[in-house]
């Protein structure tokens, strides 16, 4: 069975993403923000824990994460071929 790739490309994009912005709400709401650099604004550039830095956060990993679902899911159909028996 073959994976539909445009599903697990979104499928992951939007996990990721919007896993970045809770993530990110959730350290403002317990620690405040802070633009102290950290290594996520490492990878996504612009990202702080900020307001502002989540929704730029969600975009970098929303794109991130369609990137890595549609690698996985090709990677996937590839491996498995057409073994249908």
């Amino acid at each position: 069975m073959k994976l539909n790739i445009k599903a697990m490309t979104l499928t992951f994009a939007i996990i990721w993403g919007v896993g970045l912005f809770l993530l990110t709400w959730w350290i403002i709401l317990f620690d405040g923000p802070g633009t102290a650099p950290n290594l996520v604004s490492k990878i996504y550039r612009g990202y702080t824990i900020t307001p502002l830095g989540s929704c730029i956060g969600f975009l970098w990993a929303f794109v991130d994460g369609a990137f890595g679902g549609a690698c996985i899911a090709w990677i996937y159909n590839s491996l498995v071929g057409n073994n249908n028996k």
